[in-house]
């Protein structure tokens, strides 16, 4: 809407506008933080656009970032005074009355009304929002149309946030009510008082830039740095990381910091860019998880530049010796991989510490990182939760500060989709529900398994990564002396092969760490353990019989399960965890996800729920 279409709309209006995106799109309620934003701050913006005369220039509420869920507050639309190209400001709107900087920081404010918690700096919040919207938006990457960002602290006076007036740089300022004046000027250079509707649909439509995918070029994030672009509460908690290893060495208290995320939102970028800032700045760091496919693929990749930088990737158990904070920083990604005890069942227990894992980890570096996702815990052995870091930090005197990335930003994908799974496995309440189509993700269900791979086949032919995975709901064989592969997954007359067991070479077959990176890995089926910690874009999902819908839930079933590791679990701990194992699985693909299940009941669910069907095979 036009500035002085926001200034004239009641604040009933607009509420309720507003209030049906966030259902629409996020399936959930706006939180009563976002309410207050809305009705303080909208009003605060268009009363100072149509002040400076800028009445129709248009104005995009909670505009969505490309291939994300974050979203800027606004993005102001129009055209540029003297050039009379298309001209673009995005706006971050904050009611803070006061703020300063964290001590030892250039980037993290504390907000009195936030409880203290460290917040990133709006002008480092806007100009990153700057960067990410011309990476990811071919209408920006024409050099002669504008883009500029700013940060308006409407409650606020220079002097209660002069220590965050220091940060403004060419690309994004900040202004509070101090510097109104400034801050109309300041936008009639940008902007000129002609209607802006045609740039701001322009923007809408503007096709997007496709992301990096992280394995892809993980190598050169290590090697040289600066590929991967962090956001938000990803650089608040990078941020934190920094300045605890700045004063670890002067200071006799201990951080850990814990970072929790769902899928996609950042939380392996925040590992590699600080195992690339902190090589490159001399400190003694390690990045550490307990996942076999997703060290040996990072190793892999980063091996191809350098083997020597290679060996900096460890598993969790290679520091029951460890001395004592040996290093600097170890940065435990995947920490919901952690186990109770760094042995295992019948093992020699010569080199037992006598701790728990995450013992041996915090007592290993003077900066211990955990990112994790607590509802990727899917073997009976792993612990992965925040409150047993918490408790096993404490008892050893640490400082724990903790970032929260769920609500923040998905690197691709959807985050509605993400809610969507929540609720149709139950890890969310309120029962399954329809899918509502968006335009940058696309869900389908396949009446046969047949569709379902010619129709990822044909997204990998015209250029996508897709893979196709299932539940651990048939048996898994060695290959055969001949190295070919046994079709394990049968389903009627269509049958396939699970991905190869261990990393073994067979032909036509990538190893099982590489199978979600090799392009080879299409021919087989993923399990659990090679798809978790990876993305593609396409993603195609085989619901086992471990879990039907029988009526109105949820049915599990530990009979129809093949994996060994589940055998002993409870009937609660079955549940547990087949539900995260189909979470971890569904929430793979960055563009969509196709599902089919073995069960025709099941099946018939996803039906009433999913609109979308890929077509028959040819």
């Amino acid at each position: 809407m036009s500035a002085r279409a926001l200034q004239r709309t009641s604040n009933a209006a607009l509420m309720e506008r507003l209030t049906e995106r966030s259902r629409s799109t996020l399936f959930q309620e706006p939180s009563d933080a976002e309410r207050r934003a809305w009705l303080n701050s909208l009003p605060a913006l268009a009363d100072v656009l149509c002040d400076a005369g800028l009445h129709e220039v248009e104005v995009l509420i909670e505009y969505r970032m490309p291939l994300s869920s974050l979203r800027a507050d606004a993005v102001l639309a129009g055209t540029h005074p003297e050039t009379g190209r298309p001209s673009f400001v995005i706006v971050e709107l904050k009611q803070w009355s006061e703020a300063r900087l964290v001590p030892d920081t250039q980037d993290l404010c504390l907000v009195p009304g936030a409880g203290y918690r460290s917040s990133l700096h709006p002008v480092a919040q806007v100009r990153r929002y700057c960067d990410y919207l011309e990476d990811f938006t071919a209408l920006l990457n024409d050099v002669q149309n504008h883009l500029a960002g700013l940060a308006y602290l409407h409650n606020a006076q220079d002097r209660d946030v002069s220590e965050l007036l220091q940060l403004n740089d060419g690309k994004a300022h900040l202004f509070t009510s101090t510097s109104r004046g400034e801050l109309m000027q300041h936008l009639q250079n940008q902007l000129s008082p002609l209607d802006g509707a045609l740039e701001a649909d322009a923007l809408l439509d503007s096709p997007i830039t496709p992301g990096q995918q992280l394995m892809l070029t993980a190598s050169y994030e290590i090697l040289y740095g600066g590929n991967f672009r962090l956001m938000d509460e990803q650089q608040v908690a990078a941020s934190l990381v920094k300045r605890a290893v700045a004063i670890s060495r002067r200071s006799d208290t201990k951080e850990v910091i814990v970072v929790s995320g769902g899928p996609g939102s950042g939380k392996s970028l925040i590992a590699l860019h600080l195992m690339s800032y902190l090589g490159r700045n001399r400190r003694n760091v390690v990045h550490a998880t307990g996942s076999k496919s997703f060290t040996t693929t990072l190793r892999h990749v980063v091996g191809q530049k350098n083997e020597r930088v290679a060996k900096l990737f460890r598993y969790f158990l290679d520091f029951r010796t460890a001395e004592k904070n040996e290093l600097d920083v170890l940065i435990c990604d995947e920490a919901h991989r952690i186990r109770h005890s760094s042995g295992t069942q019948g093992s020699l227990n010569a080199h037992r510490s006598g701790r728990s894992q995450v013992e041996e980890l915090i007592d290993a570096a003077r900066v211990p990182v955990f990112l994790l996702d607590e509802h990727q815990v899917v073997r009976p052995d792993e612990m992965g939760s925040v409150l047993e870091i918490d408790q096993a930090a404490k008892a050893r005197r640490c400082v724990v500060r903790h970032v929260d990335l769920n609500e923040q930003f998905r690197c691709g994908g959807s985050r509605a989709y993400e809610h969507w799974v929540r609720r149709l496995l139950g890890l969310e309440p309120g029962g399954p529900v329809p899918w509502d189509p968006e335009a940058n993700f696309e869900l389908l269900v396949a009446d046969t398994p047949q569709a379902m791979e010619a129709y990822l086949h044909s997204q990998q032919a015209a250029g996508s990564t897709a893979r196709m995975t299932a539940g651990f709901c048939w048996p898994w064989s060695d290959p055969r002396s001949d190295g070919s592969l046994i079709d394990d997954v049968v389903i009627g007359e269509w049958r396939r092969p699970w991905n190869v067991k261990g990393e073994r070479d067979v032909r036509g077959a990538p190893r099982s760490s590489l199978w979600a990176t090799e392009q080879a890995g299409i021919g087989q089926i993923g399990c659990i353990y090679t798809a978790q910690g990876f993305e593609y874009a396409w993603n195609g999902v085989i619901l086992g019989r471990d879990l039907v819908w029988a009526g109105d839930n949820w049915r599990t079933n530990p009979t129809a399960c093949k994996d060994s590791s589940l055998r002993h679990a409870s009937p609660d701990q079955f549940e547990r965890l087949t539900r995260n194992r189909y979470k971890v699985l569904l929430t793979r693909g960055l563009t969509g996800t196709v599902l089919y299940s073995d069960d025709e009941r099941t099946q018939a669910m996803l039906r009433t729920l999913i609109p979308g069907s890929v077509p028959p095979p040819p």
